[in-house]
């Protein structure tokens, strides 16, 4: 998770509740991120991709008295969710449908920018930190979180290998989420974006699940938009997909004391 000194919509959709039910399993991730942030009262804040708002409603408290949250997302259905959720707090972020591509906000307005889980996702990353570079304020910092190296996280690729198993290749492949996995890519990215003082932290935390039906729920909780396309497949191809994790988690199968059968463990 790194940090380092120096905005898109959608229509609604059941994922945004689902994807906001899951926060728990990234609770440790959001936490250090949160504390990297070093937020302090009276900053401005900018969360980038921010969903239902779930690290933008942390970061209000944390600015007040007299600091501000912008809580921007492509999908307004997040966007709205996240709003539902605030409902008529006080200290709410406000949230607003953004490009993080094509900011629509004023050069150094931002004291933190935060983007968690997301940079990988941006069709562009370049361009997103470019526009993170150019609205944060002298001192300012950025942080962010993406997923370590593809080995590292079984919590994505074992879903992710039955898939690629029992279904055939995408007609254009998308970019992996784990192509900041490695420090050192991350690194140069950072560094070629302009952003000095990069400060690159592990992050390792683990998600426990009571079976693999969960562990599949879960998984498509976090997958967004993929998961909405894998939801239009025949029910039958579904149901394979669905059963087909159980031998994939073998090697994970643990019992803690806490009822759990299964431990995913991803930095």
């Amino acid at each position: 998770m790194p940090a380092a000194s120096r905005r898109w919509s959608a229509p609604a959709s059941t994922a945004s509740p689902r994807y906001a039910e899951g926060a728990h399993l990234r609770a440790d991730l959001a936490a250090a991120l949160l504390d990297a942030a070093a937020l302090e009262p009276g900053q401005r804040v900018l969360d980038l991709a921010s969903g239902p708002g779930l690290l933008a409603r942390e970061a209000a408290q944390r600015v007040v008295p007299g600091g501000s949250v912008l809580a921007t997302d492509i999908a307004e259905g997040m966007l709205a969710e996240g709003a539902r959720r605030c409902g008529n707090q006080a200290d709410a972020p406000c949230f607003a449908a953004a490009d993080a591509e094509r900011l629509c906000i004023a050069d150094a307005r931002m004291d933190r920018v935060l983007a968690g889980l997301a940079l990988f996702i941006f069709p562009h990353p370049e361009q997103a930190l470019a526009e993170m570079h150019r609205v944060l304020a002298p001192g300012g910092r950025v942080v962010l979180s993406v997923w370590g190296p593809r080995e590292t996280v079984p919590l994505i690729h074992r879903a992710q290998d039955c898939i690629a198993r029992l279904l055939p290749p995408p007609k254009v492949a998308r970019p992996s989420v784990f192509r900041y996995g490695e420090p050192a890519t991350l690194h140069a990215t950072l560094a070629a974006a302009g952003f000095d003082d990069i400060d690159i932290r592990p992050c390792a935390f683990s998600c426990h699940f009571a079976d693999a039906d969960a562990y599949w729920q879960a998984f498509l909780d976090l997958a967004g938009g993929a998961a909405e396309a894998l939801g239009r497949l025949p029910a039958a191809t579904q149901h394979a997909l669905q059963a087909a994790v159980v031998d994939d988690l073998a090697a994970h199968c643990c019992d803690d004391g806490r009822g759990a059968t299964y431990c995913r463990h991803a930095p």
